[in-house]
């Protein structure tokens, strides 16, 4: 019943810029975030919006990574400018339900982003 749809991912160059999308359905989420993992690496937070609370974001990503969310639709995205090839992971978008007993309690099953140099 509940999900969550990443999409806009794809190839680009470094440089430029790439706007992701997850859509959730299902429930009411207080909490989305966006994390990243690339192969042979662990999973990485890319940043977190929270309802009443400003975006937060790790310091290696502040200022070319952006995220925003629009709650009537229940969409999180992620504005990614400059990027670079070490930017190049599976985007996967979390949330957190308002009975959730963790940080996140659904994933989505990401979207693929690849920047060649």
């Amino acid at each position: 019943q509940v999900q969550l749809m990443e999409s806009g991912g794809g190839l680009a160059q470094a440089g430029g810029s790439l706007r992701l999308s997850c859509a959730a359905s299902g429930s009411i989420f207080n909490a989305m975030a966006w994390y990243r993992q690339a192969p042979g690496k662990e999973r990485e937070w890319v940043g977190t919006i929270r309802n009443g609370s400003s975006a937060l974001y790790p310091d290696s990503l502040r200022g070319r990574f952006t995220i925003s969310r629009d709650n009537a639709k229940n969409t999180l995205y992620l504005q990614m400018n400059n990027l670079k090839p070490e930017d190049t992971a599976m985007y996967i978008c979390a949330a957190r339900s308002l009975t959730a007993s963790g940080p996140y309690d659904y994933w989505g099953q990401g979207t693929q982003v690849t920047v060649s140099s």
